[in-house]
């Protein structure tokens, strides 16, 4: 498969981006805290069927940190920005997390570029005990060791099952990322955060109007399901699906209904 990569330069700030893949494209865009790589396991799939570009969103990863707070409609200028420094006029979207809100902004702020949707575990507004918990977060991530952050952030996006049968591997990640050398900044998380915590986009759902596939783990505890029907009833002709035993993560913790499910609609709707 082709693999390139490269960096753009948009509103002040670098953002790096990697191609994979051949085919009709699909940009995917990661939720806070993670940069682009954590796509692999679903990129492995896609990249069968369409030319993936995948970014590191402002504050992670190989993209700039510059001082916050970000916004998802800065995220989604970067995203146009590569989109245009690859002559790409229109392509399909997938965001998990900060990155479904990122998608969100990139279809109301340029709806020409966007073809169609996925949103995963994601939210058009927090409402206060959301914002509390991300409030939360950014003060225990400046007192916490990274390790014992990762398992924090783990009792968030996992659900119990996941935990009876995965707890090594849950382990393993602690370790990953106390032994992280180049961990994200502080001033990228916060920035990142404020991103999730400010966007808003419930007032202009009904403005998209590209096909919709919103999937949610009913056992989310950090982006409810709530969120995700809130998309689905302002979002017209949009499609809900639910992994019943999934919580924030169930893209992982059931990956193979997940990449079925996603590559289908995305074959189905370029």
């Amino acid at each position: 498969m082709t693999k390139k990569d490269g960096f753009v330069h948009s509103n002040g700030t670098n953002i790096y981006y990697q191609e994979r893949g051949k085919g009709e494209p699909l940009v995917l865009l990661m939720g806070f805290g993670a940069d682009g790589d954590v796509w692999e396991l679903h990129a492995a799939a896609y990249e069968k069927h369409f030319r993936c570009i995948i970014l590191d969103n402002r504050g992670v990863g190989k993209s700039d940190a510059p001082p916050g707070p970000y916004s998802t409609a800065m995220m989604a200028d970067d995203t146009a920005a590569v989109m245009d420094h690859l002559n790409i006029s229109s392509a399909q979207i997938a965001g998990i997390s900060m990155g479904g809100a990122i998608a969100q902004e990139l279809a109301l702020r340029f709806p020409k570029k966007v073809k169609s949707l996925v949103l995963i575990s994601t939210w058009p507004v927090f409402n206060n005990y959301a914002k509390t918990v991300y409030q939360n977060l950014i003060k225990l991530r400046r007192t916490s060791d990274p390790g014992t952050f990762m398992e924090l952030l783990q009792l968030w996006i996992y659900a119990p099952p996941y935990y009876r049968d995965n707890l090594d591997s849950l382990k393993e990640g602690q370790a990953s990322a106390a032994a992280n050398t180049n961990p994200q900044t502080q001033q990228g998380f916060e920035g990142q955060l404020h991103a999730c915590m400010n966007h808003d986009s419930v007032d202009r759902l009904g403005q998209i109007n590209v096909p919709t596939l919103i999937t949610i783990g009913m056992m989310d505890i950090f982006t409810p399901p709530p969120f995700s029907e809130m998309l689905h009833e302002g979002i017209k002709g949009s499609k809900l699906e639910k992994f019943p035993t999934g919580g924030h993560v169930h893209h992982w913790e059931d990956l193979d209904r997940f990449n079925q499910v996603t590559t289908e609609f995305l074959l189905n709707n370029g």
